[in-house]
């Protein structure tokens, strides 16, 4: 008797495996993906580094854009700052012939300079300066180049334009509407050269 007991409860339990296995097998292919393929996936993105997700229900791959966004569609071309054109090009120097001492000037970029370079591819630009007011030289150009005046403090070594048709040097300060034509790069020397009288002045081109 008690072996036939142990026998239907053995029975039983077998049943109640096989109808176990039977339901998570269902569960899984109502699911859409089996764990297996789930497995496959994973190892299949791990081998070709993407970063992707698995829709359980209709066991399709969902690609993600890489933490790092580096894919197509998201990666910005950066492009390298400009450099400013004014900074490639070296700026343009003058030569200002004082006597028997000879000074360097950069020019600045405006239409006053554009003229006054155009004169000086001619050949030197001669000008005879006066002292004015113990701070300038200024002489007479004899012709009149464009202006662009903006009221302006100068200082000692700058070249600038007055109404037009003459030539300013200071040694000194002032403040008035100028245009800016240049100014000289070292000043070793320069008041003690303009010295307080008249002076000959020549511009040329390096």
């Amino acid at each position: 008797m008690t072996k036939k007991i142990l026998f239907v409860v053995l029975i039983g339990m077998m049943l109640l495996s096989l109808a176990a296995c039977g339901s998570s097998q269902e569960a899984e292919e109502s699911a859409g993906v089996s764990s297996t393929e789930i497995e496959n996936i994973e190892e299949t993105t791990e081998e070709t580094g993407e970063n992707v997700k698995v829709d359980i229900e209709s066991g399709e791959k969902l690609k993600q854009e890489s933490d790092t966004g580096n894919s197509e569609e998201g990666e910005e071309t950066v492009s390298e700052p400009e450099t400013d054109d004014l900074m490639q090009e070296e700026a343009m120097k003058m030569n200002v012939q004082i006597g028997n001492s000879n000074f360097t000037a950069t020019l600045e970029s405006n239409e006053a300079v554009d003229a006054l370079v155009e004169m000086m591819e001619s050949g030197p630009v001669t000008i005879s300066m006066s002292d004015y007011s113990g701070f300038e030289k200024v002489g007479a150009l004899g012709t009149s180049l464009p202006t662009s005046d903006c009221q302006t403090t100068t200082q000692a070594g700058d070249i600038v334009l007055y109404n037009g048709d003459q030539i300013v040097i200071f040694y000194g300060s002032n403040s008035w509407s100028y245009t800016r034509l240049g100014k000289i790069d070292d000043l070793t020397g320069w008041e003690e050269t303009l010295g307080t009288g008249n002076v000959e002045v020549t511009f040329s081109l390096d």
